[in-house]
Order: C-alpha cells, then structure tokens, then sequence
C-alpha cells in the first residue's frame, strides 16, 4: 500500500471519528437540556469533519487528476468513517430539536 494514501486515509478516519464523537456528546448535553454546550458539540464536531473532508477532497482531486492510487481496504474504510460521522450529524440535529421541544413542554 502506498504509505502516502494510508497517511490520507488515517486522517480522514481520525477528523471524522473526532467529528462523531463530538455529534454524540451534543446529544448527550441535549439530554441533560444544555444546549449551549450542544451547540458548541457541533460546532466542534463541524469544524473536526470539515478536516476529514478536505483530505477526502484531495484524493478525489487527485484520482480525477488521473493521479489516484487505487482502493484499499484502509480507504474504504476511511469513506465508511466520513459518511457514518456524517449520518451522525443528521441525527443528531434531529435529538437535539426533540430534546428542545421537549423542555419547552416542561
């Protein structure tokens, strides 16, 4: 394997778990009705993801370059990660809005 492409793929994996991880401590702060510190999980976590993305980004320029290194388990692997931590987000955005309707009911 091409030691450049699995540095790439490590550090897409390593942005984007951070990134998941802070998705699910924004729910978590959620659940406790501390939505500033929720919003400021995902923000964290956006700024985390946007890291993978770039590096995600440039190996997709590089293979339309006609540069690209070929598939590797490593970087699908990697790809798996970005859209997981992706759906992450989604969902989320979606317990954090039912965790704010939920204390105006209070």
């Amino acid at each position: 394997m091409d030691e450049a492409l699995a540095m790439v793929a490590f550090q897409i994996i390593s942005a984007v778990g951070a990134a998941r991880s802070c998705y699910i401590e924004a729910i978590q702060f959620a659940k406790l009705s501390d939505f500033a510190k929720s919003e400021q999980s995902i923000k964290d976590g956006d700024e985390a993801f946007l890291e993978g993305h770039k590096s995600h980004a440039e190996l997709i320029q590089q293979e339309a370059a006609g540069e690209g290194k070929g598939i590797t388990l490593l970087l699908l692997h990697a790809e798996d990660q970005l859209m997981s931590a992706e759906g992450f987000k989604i969902v989320a955005l979606e317990f954090i809005d039912v965790y704010k309707k939920f204390e105006d009911i209070k």
